[in-house]
């Protein structure tokens, strides 16, 4: 799991994504859609259609690192869908997760 420091830069693409792509595909998408550098150590988080995996997209100043996250019998909590990028705090992320355990 990605440690969601107070110093962690948190984004979160609200539209779904083709989740067939890997690393360098993402990286691309940060760069296209959200107007972002891939490689600042931010955190990225793209979601899937059904609200049910997510994709987190991390350069650790040695690669990038990709998290996949698949639901079972459950689905994450998402704002709403709409074109952009939302910035989230560390404990906003963390509470991703709560419950889920």
């Amino acid at each position: 799991m990605i440690a969601a420091g107070a110093d962690l830069k948190i984004y979160i693409a609200t539209r779904p994504i083709d989740f067939r792509c890997g690393h360098d595909g993402l990286a691309a998408k940060v760069q296209e859609m959200l107007r972002l550098d891939p490689f600042s150590g931010a955190a990225f988080v793209f979601r899937s259609k059904r609200a049910d995996r997510i994709k987190i997209l991390v350069w650790d100043r040695t690669g990038l690192v990709l998290v996949h996250k698949r639901l079972e019998g459950c689905k994450f909590v998402w704002p709403t869908i709409a074109d952009g990028v939302i910035r989230i705090s560390p404990a906003m992320f963390a509470a991703l997760f709560e419950g889920l355990d």
